[in-house]
């Protein structure tokens, strides 16, 4: 079983490499959340670049819960304008014959104050973060729930009836499903707090709801953090459990990532407190995809096809995870906001890609040291997040990469770009 093999899901769809690239935030919708001609010329490129699967960024189910401002935002039956631009992006991405799907999600308390100063979540702890960006959430009421679900549906109905091939619950890094299954933000009384049957009840319920109203031919998957690697948080015991709730419950795969906010592993960023350690293999620090040891041992206990994505970066440690049995299938982000055709450099057998991330820094090297503190180590972190956010802008806007770029300049192009979306978003 080779990078190049194709994976055939319990639903009977057929992906066609075992190459997926991964779910990365975009900011190229209009300011209401509708698709852009932008959106379709990054993801035509990410189609001729040979991965089996495209995931797209954060499809919003609610436009007070932006995971950030230029999200793609689906929360009512679509009108004719936004049907054909949901279809025209699909067809974009899927020139390649590869498949496409739609990460349908929710910010919950995640949701900046500059888009929404009063969020819901499942209970009402706040974002333990510096800077006060994001504000005290309200608890969500049993009503509201509900019509989150009935959302999830519709969006998923939207994005097939589109020419989307699937749909992913993102259940993972903190945003809304993740705040449900976390002992530590759940703080709820009722039957969706208190114990994980409780917490889980909300994902369980969108997947049943997705499932019901897309069909059983048509991929439905869900991101699941391995652990938020927080004390007191969701942690790989639960983790474990509800992957078998999930298999149960007809999923066709399960990406497999971890961290939040607050402790963005997935990202390689330094979090806000000590790591809380998780029972897996110790090879799993050392290991240059953050997260195979977990997949493994899950896959020990269920048959639900895998997506290990973070961290990978040669053609071996694919090729390992996948014949180890760890991983079905391997996301690649970053990699592929600047080495567009990665995936099929891969599949023509090159063996690693340059890890752009390493090499970026906000701090000049004189106030290198500065990083020894944890806030400034995260704080810089995240700048160079926002390097690989202006690459995906140049290419939806301008079809090129710039690797020249510093991250100063991007980090204060990006800022300027939100406030400008916002402020079209609150002239509407």
């Amino acid at each position: 079983m080779g990078l190049g093999s194709e994976l055939k899901l319990p639903c009977g769809a057929v992906l066609p490499n075992r190459i997926s690239k991964a779910a990365m935030t975009e900011g190229l919708a209009t300011p209401e959340g509708r698709p852009t001609p932008a959106l379709e010329r990054l993801y035509g490129i990410w189609s001729d670049g040979g991965a089996g699967m495209l995931l797209s960024g954060n499809i919003i189910i609610d436009s007070d819960h932006l995971e950030r401002p230029g999200n793609v935002v689906i929360e009512r039956e679509p009108d004719a304008d936004m049907r054909a631009r949901l279809a025209s992006w699909a067809k974009a991405a899927t020139r390649n014959g590869n498949h496409f799907w739609a990460q349908i999600s929710h910010g919950g308390r995640q949701t900046q104050k500059l888009v929404n100063p009063h969020p819901k979540s499942s209970s009402d702890v706040q974002l333990a973060l510096p800077g006060s960006q994001f504000a005290k959430p309200t608890p969500l009421t049993r009503e509201e729930i509900a019509d989150l679900v009935t959302r999830w549906a519709l969006a998923a109905r939207a994005c097939k009836e589109a020419g989307f091939t699937g749909v992913q619950v993102h259940g993972a890094h903190g945003y809304l499903v993740s705040q449900f299954l976390s002992p530590r933000v759940n703080l709820r009384t009722d039957d969706y707090g208190g114990s994980l049957e409780n917490r889980a009840r909300f994902l369980l319920e969108i997947v049943r709801s997705v499932r019901a109203t897309v069909g059983p031919d048509f991929p439905v998957s869900v991101k699941l953090n391995s652990a938020d690697f927080q004390k007191g948080g969701f942690d790989f015991g639960d983790s474990l459990q509800v992957v078998k709730w999930l298999e149960a419950a007809s999923v066709d795969l399960i990406e497999i990532s971890g961290g939040t906010y607050e402790q963005p592993k997935l990202l390689g960023v330094a979090g806000q407190e000590e790591e809380a350690v998780q029972n897996v293999a110790p090879s799993t620090a050392a290991r240059e995809a953050y997260f195979v040891d977990f997949a493994k041992a899950m896959q020990a206990e269920v048959s639900v096809p895998l997506m290990v994505t973070g961290g990978f970066r040669t053609r071996g440690a694919m090729e390992e995870a996948l014949a180890s049995g760890a991983a079905d299938l391997i996301g690649l982000g970053r990699p592929l906001c600047v080495d567009t055709d990665a995936p099929a450099e891969l599949l023509n057998g090159a063996e690693r890609f340059a890890r752009y991330e390493d090499n970026l820094d906000l701090l000049p090297s004189w106030l290198g040291f500065l990083k020894r503190f944890q806030l400034m180590k995260a704080i810089n972190g995240f700048a160079g997040i926002y390097w690989f956010y202006q690459q995906i802008w140049l290419l939806g806007h301008e079809g090129r990469v710039d690797r020249d770029l510093s991250v100063f300049k991007a980090f204060r192009i990006l800022e300027a770009r939100n406030k400008r979306i916002m402020q079209e978003r609150a002239a509407l």
